[in-house]
């Protein structure tokens, strides 16, 4: 039963709370075609249902908020291909499903390095937020990445910082973060980066880059470096 589209949006349906919609929107998040349902109670249902690509394809066709929710829970990261990832990107409307398919499934795959460079350059509000999504997780999850990887992410930091878009500038300034707290020698370069970004003089880049130092440059994470 578990692999039957039709009784898993039945049980999506009887664990949603109608109430609950308000507090998803005020988190920012589209509620169009949603059913309200916390997110513990549908990584509770993923667990039930266990790695399922065929039925993770299905779900996110449905359109459904937790659908699409569930649907990167119990995808197969193995079975995703550069095909999926650009479909799935060009339909995300909330950023919470944008991070949980880049942090389930995408930054898993061997294209990731290739949808970050490709996707930070896109116009679409929640396409380009994948790519910066994407880097912030391969910086907390991805532990044998190089260096290299991160350091050469940082120019398009620096690039797009500009971009003063809700969902753009947050997921920027968090890869910023992300990539200055992953070691004491990318530490220094994400300072220099956000350095550059103060000094373009833009008064929309400077948030993403004044956050970042402020979080950079904190006691907590100085102390974690210096060790």
């Amino acid at each position: 039963m578990m692999n039957d589209l039709d009784f898993v949006l039945s049980e999506l349906k009887s664990i949603s709370e109608p109430e609950y919609l308000k507090k998803m929107a005020h988190f920012g998040i589209d509620i169009s075609k949603a059913f309200g349902i916390r997110v513990p109670n549908i990584r509770k249902l993923a667990k039930q249902i266990g790695k399922n690509q065929e039925l993770s394809v299905l779900l996110w066709e449905t359109g459904f908020h937790e659908a699409r929710l569930l649907a990167t829970f119990i995808g197969d990261y193995k079975e995703v291909g550069e095909a999926q990832i650009n479909a799935w990107a060009k339909d995300f409307s909330s950023w919470d499903i944008c991070d949980q398919a880049c942090g389930n499934l995408f930054v898993k795959t061997p294209y990731f390095k290739l949808k970050v460079f490709e996707f930070a350059q896109a116009e679409a509000e929640f396409v380009k937020r994948t790519g910066f999504v994407l880097m912030a997780e391969a910086a907390v999850h991805l532990k044998k990445e190089p260096d290299e990887t991160f350091l050469s992410f940082l120019p398009i930091i620096e690039r797009e910082a500009y971009d003063n878009r809700n969902f753009v500038k947050k997921a920027i300034n968090w890869a910023l973060r992300q990539i200055g707290k992953r070691n004491a020698f990318l530490h220094e370069h994400a300072i220099k980066t956000s350095n550059n970004i103060l000094a373009q003089n833009n008064k929309k880049a400077n948030w993403v880059a004044l956050d970042a130092l402020r979080e950079l440059n904190s006691d907590a994470v100085m102390a974690r470096h210096n060790r």
